[in-house]
């Protein structure tokens, strides 16, 4: 008689990706296998302007909103809280947040669109002891640590590029105005910053001890939870700000087509083109401008506002039958004069054809500057996936694929961010030998739509003209700057 002994399952293993993005904060518990197990959501409250180039973050409401997002998370997670084995932090990239020596705020964070947040630190608090970005801080409530992630200092800060560690360089600090001593100490993408403190858990709900692990800026974070890693592959970011994105291993200084972020995978580079601001939010904001006659619509037809205006522009013959809208809501700052257009009305058109004519403006200009974008880099698309909010959208998946040409791919993750955060803890706690490894593991693709071989061609005939528009109407437009501003 033989006797058969059954080995222990292993514990599931799950990890927390945070993603503090620029309307909300999202936290989401991933298993091993990219699969949601629990998630919440706090909406971000608007931004305080006490005065022009002021755009800031009212009390602590990145810490705030990163907490009340946990909770509803861990509440939502049906496992067990001790096979939460680390935790993934993403936050909003270009803030700007000084602190006092005990890691509490010495100011409110200033947003990316903070003028101050493009010119060098000015010290004039004397309580101020460190100046970071909104992952240093977050990453220091965390865990205790003043530890941050070097692939979030694009922008004004004193960073070696090609290193990924602090200049040596004394004029090369002077010019960013911060002194050594009030910066934080760097590590990699997938590098552990600490351990949730006592106090971080009471805030979170999440276990005290789990480790945090190091990502990068939100774009970059985003990319990889998208799967991004061929030269050919486009990934267009539906959100606030709208931009195309590809990867690469070489550090570009001075495209002029793309600039150079800093990409999830350590000494690897995000190239992004030039984008919309106020991208997906000009979309939000057509919608609110329907009002109760859009609202109304959609609750008799038991469908959220934002279905009704697709499938009804989804009836618009594509083009718009020449209605075009420039998505110059929020001007550059290099073009202060600069206003939004809808251009060619004429008795055909109604107010879907408005919402089409915002969603083809989307597509083509992140075309455009894509396009010119893989033309410096010497590379050609084959495929574009598309993610954020937006990709919700059929339409919209439908008109990218048919604006570019080659097939469009929905991303699957509904917070791509936060996938790529759980993705960079899974790597950094050995879940997972590298990132590829990872990627392949918790990264499923969403559905794909073919491209129209007749509305590429009608495409590529309407951007001919829409790339002419701004010649003709930045003069009318400069004259009614000095009226209105």
């Amino acid at each position: 008689m033989t006797s058969t002994s059954t080995a222990p399952r292993p514990r599931p293993r799950y990890f927390i990706g945070i993603d503090n993005g620029s309307q909300s904060s999202k936290v989401t518990v991933f298993d091993a296998h990219g699969r949601v197990a629990g998630e919440g959501r706090a909406a971000l409250r608007p931004y305080d302007t006490p005065r022009p180039g002021v755009v800031e973050h009212p009390d602590d409401d990145l810490w705030t909103s990163i907490g009340t997002a946990s909770q509803a998370a861990m509440a939502a997670f049906g496992g067990d809280p001790a096979d939460i084995v680390g935790v993934g932090l993403c936050t909003i990239r270009f803030c700007r947040a000084v602190l006092k020596a005990d890691g509490t705020l010495a100011q409110p964070v200033m947003s990316w669109m903070d003028a101050r947040v493009g010119m060098p630190y000015a010290h004039a608090d004397r309580e101020a002891a460190y100046v970071t970005t909104s992952s240093g801080y977050i990453s220091q409530r965390m865990t205790g640590n003043f530890r941050d992630t070097a692939a979030n200092y694009a922008g004004i800060w004193p960073l070696d590029s090609d290193t990924w560690q602090w200049t040596d360089d004394d004029a090369e600090l002077a010019k960013s105005g911060i002194p050594r001593a009030m910066l934080f100490d760097l590590v990699l993408p997938g590098d552990i910053l600490g351990e949730v403190t006592e106090a971080a858990a009471r805030h979170t709900g999440i276990p005290a001890g789990v480790p945090v692990v190091a990502t990068a800026n939100d774009k970059a974070v985003e990319a990889l939870g998208c799967g991004l890693r061929a030269p050919d592959t486009l990934l267009v970011s539906l959100g606030t700000y709208v931009a195309g994105m590809a990867t690469g291993p070489r550090n570009l200084r001075n495209a002029t087509d793309f600039w150079t972020n800093y990409a999830s995978v350590p000494h690897s580079y995000l190239y992004e083109s030039g984008g919309v601001r106020r991208g997906m939010w000009t979309v939000s904001w057509y919608r609110d401008l329907l009002g109760e006659e859009a609202a109304g619509s959609a609750r008799a037809a038991g469908l959220p506002a934002e279905d009704l205006l697709n499938a009804e522009a989804a009836k618009v013959p594509p083009g718009s039958e020449g209605l075009m809208t420039v998505l110059d809501w929020l001007a550059p700052g290099d073009a202060p004069f600069r206003k939004g257009s809808i251009l060619g009305f004429d008795g055909r058109h109604g107010r879907f054809h408005i919402y089409r004519s915002i969603l083809e403006a989307l597509a083509m200009t992140t075309h455009d500057t894509a396009s010119r974008m893989a033309s410096e880099l010497g590379t050609e698309y084959r495929e574009v996936i598309v993610s954020g909010g937006g990709s919700r959208s059929d339409l919209l998946l439908q008109i990218h694929a048919d604006v570019h040409g080659i097939p469009a791919h929905r991303a699957a993750a509904a917070s791509a961010a936060g996938l790529g955060s759980a993705i960079c803890a899974a790597v950094g706690l050995g879940t997972y030998a590298d990132f590829d490894e990872a990627v392949d593991a918790m990264v499923r693709p969403g559905e794909t739509f073919l491209p129209s071989e007749e509305n590429h061609h009608l495409y590529r005939r309407l951007e001919e003209v829409y790339r002419d528009v701004r010649g003709h109407t930045d003069a009318i437009y400069r004259r009614t700057y000095d009226v209105f501003g």
